[in-house]
């Protein structure tokens, strides 16, 4: 059984969740028209939650278990 984990630390969670955030305001944004100012907020906050997410080392989060038979 493995012992590992793919749960990830808060703070990889909250950049994950700013990114999923700015996702949604993108969507949102094509969706009302397209709305470009809107859309341009989403992105820009994707675009934050990326650098939060390098700045907390996510990539770090990643636990390789050993090959299921």
């Amino acid at each position: 059984m493995s012992t590992g984990s793919h749960a990830g630390r808060p703070k990889s969670w909250v950049a994950v969740a700013i990114i999923f955030i700015g996702f949604a305001i993108g969507g949102a944004g094509l969706v009302m028209g397209p709305d470009w100012i809107v859309f341009g907020v989403g992105a820009a906050v994707t675009v934050v939650g990326g650098i939060i997410a390098l700045a907390v080392d996510i990539m770090t989060d990643v636990v390789v278990d050993e090959p299921r038979a």
